[in-house]
C-alpha cells in the first residue's frame, strides 16, 4: 500500500485543525519553521503543505506577514436599499465599523456631479473599514452634502450607522438610485487595511442614494476584499 506523501499529512492536519475551529478564519497559522519543528520536517515539506491549502482557497499569503486563514464568503445584497449592519446580521456575521477619517471638506466633480452640488459646496466625508466577525471585510468612504446635513459627524462618529445618522435629520428611508461595481487590485494600503496580498482582487462599488423625493444625499464608493464577499443582486 503506498504511503501518504509527508506533506500531504501536514495539509490534513492543518485542514483538520482548521475545520475544528482551532484557527478562525483571519487566524494567522504558525511561522514554517514553527511547523517544521512540530512535524520534524523540513521547511520545503511545509511549504509544499502550505501551498496546498493555499490551492484549496482555505488560506492566503500575505508577503512579510505570513499565513492567514482564509473567511468564509458573506452574501451581501445589492439592491434597492443597501444596509451594511442588517446585511451582515442576515448572513449570521457580525458587523461593526472602524473610523478612519471624518472631515468637512469642499467637494470634488465627482461629488459635486452625484450630489447636484453648486462649485465651491461642502461635503462631509465618512472613511472606514467593514468588519464581519472582526474580520475586514471592505474599506469605504461615504460623501455627504454639508449643507443639508450640517452636523452629521458627530452623529456617524456616536452611532457607526449611516442609517441611524440620517435618521437624526429626519431620512427615515432612503434608496438606492445607481450603483456601478467594477473589478481592481488592492494598492498596497488597500492590503495592510484589508489584511489581504497586494494586488489581491478587489470588488470597487459606487453608488448613489437618495431620499424619498429624489434627491441625492449620500455619494459612497466601497473596496470590497474579493474573496471575502459575494455580491448578490436583489429589488429589495
Amino acid at each position: 500500500m503506498p504511503r501518504t506523501p509527508v506533506w500531504r499529512a501536514i495539509a490534513t492536519t492543518l485542514i483538520d485543525e482548521i475545520g475544528q475551529g482551532r484557527y478562525a478564519p483571519g487566524d494567522k497559522l504558525p511561522t514554517e519553521a514553527e511547523l517544521s519543528r512540530r512535524f520534524g520536517v523540513n521547511r520545503h515539506t511545509v511549504r509544499r503543505a502550505l501551498g496546498h491549502l493555499g490551492e484549496e482557497e482555505l488560506v492566503h499569503a500575505r508577503r512579510g506577514a505570513g499565513v492567514f486563514v482564509a473567511g468564509r464568503p458573506t452574501d451581501y445584497p445589492m439592491g434597492k436599499r443597501v444596509r451594511f449592519h442588517q446585511n451582515l446580521a442576515a448572513a449570521g456575521r457580525m458587523p461593526a465599523k472602524d473610523i478612519l477619517s471624518l472631515e468637512t471638506r469642499a467637494a470634488d466633480p465627482a461629488e459635486m456631479d452625484a450630489l447636484a452640488l453648486e462649485p465651491g459646496a461642502q461635503v462631509h466625508a465618512y472613511e472606514g473599514l467593514s468588519l464581519a466577525d472582526t474580520q475586514p471585510i471592505a474599506l469605504f468612504r461615504s460623501v455627504f452634502p454639508a449643507a443639508r446635513f450640517p452636523d452629521l459627524l458627530p452623529a456617524l462618529e456616536e452611532d457607526r450607522s449611516v442609517t441611524k445618522s440620517l435618521a437624526r435629520f429626519g431620512v427615515a428611508d432612503y434608496t438606492r438610485a445607481s450603483t456601478r461595481i467594477t473589478a481592481k487590485l488592492a494598492t498596497a494600503t488597500q492590503a495592510l487595511q484589508l489584511r489581504v496580498a497586494e494586488g489581491a482582487p478587489l470588488l470597487r462599488t459606487v453608488g448613489i442614494n437618495q431620499d424619498p423625493e429624489g434627491r441625492p444625499i449620500e455619494y459612497g464608493t466601497t473596496w470590497f476584499a474579493g474573496d471575502r464577499v459575494t455580491l448578490t443582486m436583489s429589488d429589495a
